[in-house]
């Protein structure tokens, strides 16, 4: 049965401000076998390693959930390169995938995706993972489950999508400023994004879609249009309402995080 979450906050967003020194690059990953489902955080159109790098620095520092272990840089000839983080701790491990043209089409980017899964399951034996997306990169995971299946690849328990505009970004003015393989792929009624609804995913993942009532860009239709491609008995839906909360502050927001938690590890990890 899906599940329809409306939460009304009264509190202003608290934005973070800070320079993620991501760019140091640790030594590269050693070959190890990891237990559990990593859960691997996909960033969207024009994000890079910052977009998910304050939340990964909660979860691991913070609240102390897990450590990030694997980050994957793809270069835009498709190249995968990994460094490994990992220092041994407890379960459930994060990995952060960053591509280098961040500006590239849904196929493009899904296909760089595939190949660091694909990857990490060569590499660190991973059958199964968690996924989460913000934005165009929720659009991408989702893609993946479509688009990439069998043994050579990891399969997904479960997908979270974080402001993920899956009708396309309604605002004629972004349009004006953006104009590469992304953006064409991101308006509304794109050959990309209807081959995403014309598909559907594996039966056996779960999805959350998060959304914001004061995100701009991906505005609650367009989020909401997720329930035309997901089933019912797969699909939970959180709306936060707060106007306060725009695109990029999904994930810098501590109910985003609380949401995440419940949803991926709701026993804790």
């Amino acid at each position: 049965m899906k599940k329809k979450l409306i939460i009304s906050l009264t509190s202003s967003v608290i934005m973070i401000v800070g320079v993620v020194t991501i760019l140091y690059m640790p030594n590269k990953a050693k070959s190890e076998h990891y237990s559990g489902d990593p859960t691997v955080f996909v960033h969207g159109y024009k994000g890079t390693s910052n977009s998910f790098g304050f939340m990964l620095d909660r979860f691991e520092n913070s609240y102390r959930w897990g450590n990030k272990a694997l980050v994957y840089f793809v270069s835009e000839r498709g190249r995968v390169k990994e460094y490994n983080l990992s220092k041994g701790k407890h379960e459930p491990t994060f990995v952060q995938v960053v591509f280098e043209n961040n500006r590239a089409g849904m196929d493009d980017t899904t296909y760089w995706l595939s190949s660091a899964l694909k990857h990490m399951k060569e590499t660190y034996s991973v059958d199964s993972i968690n996924l989460v997306g913000h934005s165009m990169g929720g659009i991408v995971a989702l893609k993946y489950l479509q688009d990439y299946t069998g043994e050579a690849y990891p399969s997904a328990n479960k997908l979270i999508t974080i402001g993920s505009p899956f009708n396309g970004i309604y605002s004629q003015e972004y349009f004006q400023i953006h104009h590469d393989a992304g953006a064409i792929d991101l308006k509304p009624g794109s050959l990309a994004l209807e081959t995403v609804h014309d598909n559907t995913i594996p039966e056996n993942t779960d999805v959350l879609s998060i959304g914001s009532t004061g995100d701009p860009v991906a505005v609650p239709e367009s989020v909401q249009a997720i329930e035309t491609i997901i089933p019912d008995d797969q699909l939970d839906e959180v709306m936060i309402v707060n106007r306060g909360l725009g695109h990029s502050a999904l994930h810098e927001s501590k109910q985003v995080d609380k949401e995440i938690h419940s949803f991926l590890w709701q026993d804790g990890p």
